[in-house]
């Protein structure tokens, strides 16, 4: 005990502390002093526990009558001062008329009681001196605890006794794994029911537009056919333009917020239906032909990308163990690639049956049969001349009501905007916010330029050809098989059947992309265009009989094996694409090169329609040919170890004002890094100093290579060339 400790109370006033006044430890004045002292000591260890955790006690009775018994008990067994209070105590300013503030307990729950006192002193007790700081009665208190910068600290910033940092680094990083399935499946299903919504209105939209008596009905002389030339000019020529605009809105949106823009578009498009105009129809198709190849490029880039972050986050440790900055094996994340591609186009080819909803629940109860519809039709398949000639202008028994027209095209329009909320809601960003600053620092005027640049590339030379039988194929489906070999035959109210059995086929062998894991590479490539090949030359010398149904089966059957070379053909093409370029820098320039060529494609079908079928068959059986064997010829100058010739990428530019370039090419340099080479480098609201114009006195530092800006061009400065 020290010498200013204050004596102990007599054993009256010991009796009367130790009578509790609330439930809680029972202590009796038969208690003898061993029994005193076990209690103390008890006590005393429940103290210094809670002195040094942040612990909140739940304020209830027993609570209550134990915090009392421990002022007021340890204050007499040591004569010393009483331990501070649980709660924190705070003064409120005075109130009006001049009363004086009450005090209150901050942080309990003890109602309007007033904390225990002291026996003996009649004081409250101190509070609890700051952590870290010496106390007034030296640095080790009555409970044998260290204080002041000696404390124990573990306890309250050390680490969770039982955590375990393996398993919540693993749970971690499952979850990221989770987010990035999650992030396919949306963008999957979102490309699912746009193209779902869009084909189908479209398809619903022209039969009906065909049909001349609903065109005098309800339109007059409005010039409704001239309408619809027009919409499909805006859809199939517009995009013509893409790749001169589809890299700059990418990198200017990003790859997320572009897919949900072009969704959007298309969104758009279905709601211009509602009031069918010239002014509401082509500039909606003007504005949807210049989404598609962005929307496209965005989504082959986006299921890249989720396929190079689920390999990194599979496979951390290696990554902790490599570096930040050092790069994946190439073709590391290829595997995942073919998952996400043959998950995404599963998804994507059954958007041709959920097209054709309505037409089966509602457009195909309004149809003639095929004894009505076809009955001027002589010729069919091989035999054709453009589509459906002499196809009945009257398709409709009776005229839908418009009543039942705006609840479809209502419930067309509420699955467009469901596919817009799961691209907003349900898909994250395919790049760090730090990943897109660079992508988009490296210059406008570059970026419009790349795509052109990557012709010097041997690969995408070679798979141009496939990139356009990549088109051709697919409108080869919709016209071809489903109208001058199906309709023409079977009727159209068997045109929807003959669609499904595609869509199904297709997304049912999409799933064949998986071969690729076992397979060589080309393999799942070379047998699509082996099927096709095959039915394409099966096809040119099959003409159908109008009107007879005995061979329909053929016709299912040959269009599910068309969307099986479909399927292998489209995930064979997206996979390659994103195992050969795996640069982050690139893909999106790789995808826009990709679905321009088909949109160049469909473009060549549009303007070939009227062209007899065995033309059309021919082209295309020649386009299948060259693909197939310029891609094999890639493949063989790949295997000789043929080196590709690649622009380069130039690097980020981030602090740019005016002509003055102030920031050395490391985009990854860090503020550390940037105060260790004397960069100056004060925050974000540090000023920067603006070199002077013209040449520098002095040799160029090392390791400077910054491109010489015009304004130093026009001074004589040429500045260090990039590496």
């Amino acid at each position: 005990m020290k010498p200013d400790a204050k004596p102990a109370a007599p054993m009256g006033t010991l009796h009367s502390a130790l009578t509790p006044r609330c439930p809680g430890p029972a202590f009796t004045t038969e208690l003898g002093i061993p029994t005193l002292s076990a209690a103390a000591s008890s006590l005393a260890e429940t103290v210094r526990k809670l002195r040094h955790r942040e612990v909140e006690l739940i304020p209830t009775v027993q609570s209550r009558g134990v915090a009392e018994q421990r002022f007021e008990l340890l204050s007499l067994v040591e004569g010393t001062r009483a331990l501070p209070a649980l709660a924190t105590r705070r003064r409120r300013p005075a109130g009006r008329g001049g009363r004086p503030a009450r005090e209150e307990v901050r942080g309990s729950r003890w109602g309007s009681r007033p904390p225990p006192r002291s026996v003996g002193s009649g004081m409250e007790p101190p509070l609890y001196p700051v952590a870290g700081a010496a106390a007034p009665q030296g640095d080790e208190d009555r409970l044998g605890v260290p204080d002041g910068p000696e404390a124990p600290l573990d306890e309250l910033v050390g680490a969770y006794p039982n955590y375990n940092e393996e398993e919540e680094e693993r749970r971690y990083y499952r979850r990221k794994r989770l987010g990035v399935l999650k992030n396919v499946l949306a963008a999957s299903a979102g490309g699912m029911l746009t193209y779902g919504v869009y084909l189908g209105l479209l398809q619903m939209q022209l039969i009906l537009h065909y049909d001349e008596t609903y065109r005098e009905v309800k339109y007059g002389d409005m010039g409704l056919p001239d309408i619809d030339n027009k919409m499909l000019m805006g859809i199939n020529v517009t995009p013509i333009g893409a790749l001169l605009y589809t890299p700059v809105l990418i990198r200017f949106f990003g790859t997320k917020w572009m897919m949900f823009l072009a969704v959007g578009i298309y969104a758009l498009f279905v709601s211009t239906n509602y009031w069918e105009r010239y002014y509401t129809l082509v500039p909606s198709a003007v504005a949807l032909g210049m989404a598609i190849v962005p929307l496209w490029a965005s989504m082959g880039n986006y299921i890249t990308r989720m396929a190079q972050k689920y390999y990194e986050y599979s496979h951390y440790k290696e990554q902790d163990e490599q570096g930040p900055q050092q790069r994946p094996p190439r073709g590391s994340h290829a595997p995942y690639l073919l998952v996400f591609q043959a998950i995404f186009y599963s998804f994507f080819h059954l958007s041709f049956a959920c097209a054709q909803l309505p037409m089966i629940y509602f457009l195909n109860h309004y149809l003639y049969d095929l004894n009505h519809t076809l009955f001027n039709v002589q010729s069919c398949g091989t035999n054709s001349h453009g589509i459906l000639a002499g196809f009945n202008k009257t398709v409709l028994r009776t005229l839908p009501r418009s009543r039942n027209l705006i609840m479809v095209e209502s419930v067309l329009m509420a699955v467009a905007f469901l596919a817009m909320l799961l691209v907003l809601g349900l898909c994250g960003a395919a790049y760090r916010p730090t990943e897109e600053i660079d992508l988009r620092s490296v210059g406008w005027g570059n970026i419009f330029q790349l795509p052109f640049k990557h012709v010097r590339d041997f690969r995408l030379r070679h798979l141009v050809p496939f990139f356009i039988y990549s088109g051709f194929e697919v409108l080869f489906a919709c016209t071809g098989i489903a109208l001058s070999y199906g309709v023409c035959s079977v009727g159209l109210e068997r045109l929807a059947y003959l669609l499904v059995a595609y869509s199904l086929g297709a997304s049912a062998a999409s799933v064949l992309g998986l071969l690729g894991l076992w397979l060589p590479r080309p393999v799942p490539l070379v047998a699509g265009a082996g099927l096709h090949l095959l039915l394409t030359l099966s096809l040119f010398f099959w003409a159908p009989v109008p009107r007879v149904l005995k061979h329909s089966w053929i016709l299912y059957m040959a269009a599910a094996l068309w969307g099986v070379g479909s399927a292998l053909n489209k995930t064979g093409l997206s996979t390659l694409l994103g195992i050969l370029y795996e640069d982050k820098e690139r893909q999106d320039f790789i995808f826009t090169i990709y679905h321009w060529w088909q949109a160049v494609a469909i473009f060549i079908v549009y303007l070939g329609s009227s062209l007899p079928m065995k033309a059309k068959l021919v082209v295309l059986l020649v386009t299948l040919v060259a693909a197939a064997a310029s891609y094999l010829r890639m493949e063989q100058k790949l295997w000789r170890g043929v080196v590709p010739r690649q622009p380069r990428i130039p690097r980020p530019q981030h602090k740019v004002r005016g002509y003055r370039y102030l920031e050395e090419d490391n985009s990854d340099e860090s503020d550390a890094e940037d105060e260790r080479t004397g960069g100056g480098g004060g925050g974000d609201g540090a000023e920067e100093e603006v070199l002077p114009a013209g040449p520098r006195p002095g040799p160029e530092p090392a390791g400077l290579h910054r491109r010489s800006c015009p304004y130093e061009q026009a001074l004589g400065g040429d500045g260090p060339e990039e590496q």
